[in-house]
């Protein structure tokens, strides 16, 4: 009873009292009555969320009268008119927001199902590719995280028994250091930055860990990794200290790390000291290139020279070549030899002396341009620095590449000059200087010394796949293209991964004809190169030639994904489209077209068509106006304008556009035709004048036929030349005219004088836009009226090679 409590007798509160009081908020019987809870209803009001630290008097600013017609002044959480709502005498539109589960589908007998659970369940989420290798490494990863962080657990639980058992002294502290360096190095390779910077600074603050301050390099790799440069040079610089000078080798590469450090801040006079330190104590590949960006960035000439010959001094520490070859006939040196020709440390040499190279190559390149007046004479130097060297065969190499620095300058002859030089070098230098030159006289439509110089790449070297590809192409432009294709697929059985000669067979067999083996070809190639507009086009082509529209139209769509601004392509699914009868696509598509590019006369014809098709003649007009503007030597444009404004009921604009084509074209006698109409029915005086010039025209042309028929038919061979050419002559004058006569049968008959224009009108609904366009071009309702041949595509040339930089 001692913990018990009782309440005081003098507390006369009672005990249930409150319980039969509530909010009205929560009065469902006067719901009904409450103008802000019907007006929450019925609108988005109730669902928007308050706002908070919101200025007084802001929300109510002015009386808005609800869309039911209420005078209540009701204004929304956010300080706007209601939905629905009437301001300045505009309705406010409804939301689009509706009761969860409310349809109208539900007036109809439908069941009430506000989830969606009649559709089932939703569909699986698309698995991860568990096969992939970056998928393993991930999983593996996670594993050796999990067990590194259970090493963790039972260390600690290991150093607490033993604390209970023996002292503190006995404590195996090469056995927390393992664990928790293990568990720093796991969070850093899983990219938990956070984790293991924490992990680390555990053993660093430790100090019965010795020689635990060279961790604080791994510290300054992270910070590296998250672009914090100074904290990185920071811990860089303290590992350093805390490094003893025995140690010459952890101390030349930390003084590395500072030197990258600080060429990533910009600071390049400080890494040129650490680089420079780095080259005087231990030179390396990597200082010494290092070295030269830097110098280069800030623009130190003599300096360049001096870091590139201490480049070349470099020692590669590697057998020469004549280790490998046999001395004698011994079979057991032999088998020996045999042995180490391709083991590791065989292939380790390889990757070093590659590496040099590169480097090398890559410094030449750079400061070639720099360290002279022009790129030449730099070129030269540096050649003359590697053939002094132990790398001199790079000498032919940067030789190629001067004569590919001309091709970037447009410098052909400089160029062939250059590759001329190597004809009668070593085998492998003279097959990359022919397959060079090859490239380039074919460029230039030099089919002959292409093929020359392309037989003697070959010739130099058999499984060179590139002078393999450009004798094909020779081959290829010559017409021969069986032989073309075996030369491309030579250079796929000598590398399967040139996409060059892939791409090139691919065409071949469509010149061919051979559809199903160039699809595969570029379905291939797609694999490899999944963005290459080259190859999607070349598939949706193959596709339309195979008469399977739908496919040829996915992908061109693919294609637009790739190249959205490409007018061909657009203007070829317009045409797709239109040929399917699907005229809202194919115009979305035509008018991209016309979009990025409004010069392409069979897109313009097309949607001024389009336009008199769907009875909108005034948007018609702007196209034929540009298409005149394109051609204004062809009157079939100004005959379109005209008879768009004709058909718009604008004769009077009608009749100035005739007059002006007649003043352009006088002997049209399609306009002249029109000019009698339209004056005739306006009623002007003019109909005389422009009646006795068109049965002039007409009359004129009379003659002349008959002139050049009785050419023909008449005995004199060499009469009737010069009269077909005098009429040749004087039909260039006319062949608006003679266009329009050829169309004229099938004209409709003009209604008489006496009749009203407007009752006319429809009888020659076809007259105005299909005569004057003439013969040389399709019915506008077909799909563009100009096809997109091949050739009109860049991609469609063959992939020539240059020799890799």
């Amino acid at each position: 009873m001692e913990n018990v409590h009782l309440a005081p007798e003098t507390d006369e509160d009672d005990l249930y009292s409150g319980y039969n009081d509530y909010n009205p908020t929560y009065d469902t019987e006067e719901l009904e009555n409450d103008t802000a809870f019907q007006q929450a209803v019925r609108t988005s009001h109730g669902r928007r969320p308050p706002i908070t630290a919101k200025i007084p008097s802001t929300a109510v600013t002015r009386p808005v009268p609800t869309g039911y017609g209420s005078k209540t002044s009701l204004v929304s959480s956010m300080g706007r008119p209601m939905t629905g709502a009437i301001q300045d005498g505009v309705t406010r539109p409804m939301t689009a927001v509706r009761a969860a589960g409310f349809t109208k589908a539900a007036l109809r007998g439908t069941a009430f199902d506000p989830l969606g659970q009649a559709r089932g369940p939703a569909p699986p989420l698309e698995a991860r590719n568990e096969d992939s290798p970056e998928e393993k490494i991930r999983q593996l990863e996670k594993k050796a995280l999990e067990k590194a962080k259970d090493a963790g657990r039972k260390e600690r639980v290991l150093v607490r028994q033993r604390e209970q058992v023996t002292t503190p002294e006995n404590t195996n502290l090469d056995l927390t250091y393992s664990v928790l360096f293990n568990l720093a190095s796991q969070y850093s390779a899983n990219d938990m930055y956070a984790e293991a910077l924490n992990t680390y600074q555990v053993i660093v603050r430790n100090k019965m860990f010795s020689n635990a301050g060279r961790l604080k390099v791994n510290m300054g790799n992270i910070y590296l990794k998250q672009r914090n440069y100074s904290k990185a040079i920071k811990f860089y610089r303290m590992a350093l200290d805390q490094i003893p000078s025995v140690h010459k080798e952890m101390r030349i590469k930390i003084m590395q790390n500072i030197g990258v450090t600080f060429i990533k801040t910009g600071q390049y006079s400080d890494a040129i000291n650490s680089f420079e330190h780095v080259m005087s104590v231990a030179p390396s590949l990597k200082a010494g290139f290092n070295l030269i960006l830097s110098y280069f960035a800030i623009g130190d000439r003599e300096k360049m020279k001096k870091a590139f010959q201490k480049l070349i001094a470099v020692p590669l520490e590697i057998d020469e070549d004549d280790k490998y070859i046999s001395p004698s006939d011994d079979p057991h040196t032999n088998l020996v030899i045999e042995a180490i020709k391709n083991d590791h440390l065989r292939q380790m040499e390889r990757e070093r002396k590659a590496m040099a190279e590169k480097y090398i190559m890559t410094a030449a390149k750079l400061i070639a341009p720099a360290i002279e007046t022009s790129f030449a004479v730099g070129y030269d130097w540096c050649v003359e620095v590697v053939k002094a060297s132990q790398y001199v065969e790079l000498a032919n190499d940067l030789e190629i590449n001067k004569a590919i620095t001309y091709l970037r300058q447009k410098d052909f002859n400089q160029a062939v000059e250059t590759l001329k030089m190597f004809e009668k070098k070593d085998t492998r230098v003279k097959s990359a200087a022919a397959t060079n030159l090859s490239f380039l006289y074919y460029l230039e439509n030099d089919f002959a010394q292409a093929s020359s110089y392309a037989d003697l790449a070959v010739n130099s070297d058999r499984y060179n796949p590139s002078a393999l590809t450009n004798k094909g192409n020779t081959v290829f432009a010559d017409g021969d293209y069986e032989k073309a294709a075996e030369f491309y697929r030579e250079a796929l059985r000598n590398d399967s991964s040139c996409t060059e000669a892939l791409y090139n067979i691919g065409l071949t067999y469509k010149k061919l004809n051979r559809l199903d083996e160039a699809l595969d070809c570029f379905l291939k190639l797609h694999a490899i190169l999944r963005n290459s507009a080259q190859v999607l086009h070349q598939i949706a082509s193959i596709y339309e030639l195979m008469e399977d529209p739908s496919q040829a139209t996915e992908w061109l769509m693919q294609l637009i994904s790739v190249v959205p601004t490409d007018s061909r392509a657009l203007c070829k699914l317009g045409e797709l489209y239109d040929g399917e009868g699907d005229k809202s696509q194919a115009f979305q598509h035509y008018y991209e077209s016309y979009r990025y590019f409004p010069s392409n006369i069979g897109v313009i014809e097309w949607l001024g068509a389009y336009y008199i098709d769907t009875q909108f003649c005034e948007k018609a007009i702007q196209y034929f106006e540009r298409a005149a503007l394109i051609q204004p030597t062809h009157v079939k444009w100004q005959l379109m304008v005209a008879s768009c404004f004709r058909r718009s009921g604008n004769y009077q604009k009608a009749l100035d556009t005739y007059k002006d084509i007649h003043r352009k074209f006088p002997e049209n006698a399609e306009c002249l035709r029109f000019l009698v109409r339209l004056c005739t029915d306006i009623g002007l005086k003019e109909v005389q004048e422009y009646a006795t010039k068109l049965k002039r025209l007409e009359k004129m042309k009379e003659i002349r036929e008959q002139r050049i028929r009785s050419g023909r038919d008449g005995s004199g061979g060499s009469r009737g030349r010069r009269d077909g050419g005098a009429g040749s002559d004087s039909g260039q004058n006319c062949s608006a005219s003679s266009k329009g006569e050829r169309l004229s049968a099938r004209l409709r008959a003009f209604p008489a004088a006496n009749e009203p224009y407007e009752s006319s009108s429809n009888k020659e609904v076809d007259v105005s836009y299909v005569d004057p366009l003439g013969p040389q071009v399709e019915r506008p309702k077909t799909a563009a009226k100009k096809r997109i041949e091949d050739d009109d595509f860049a991609d469609e040339e063959l992939g020539d090679d240059l020799l890799p930089e």
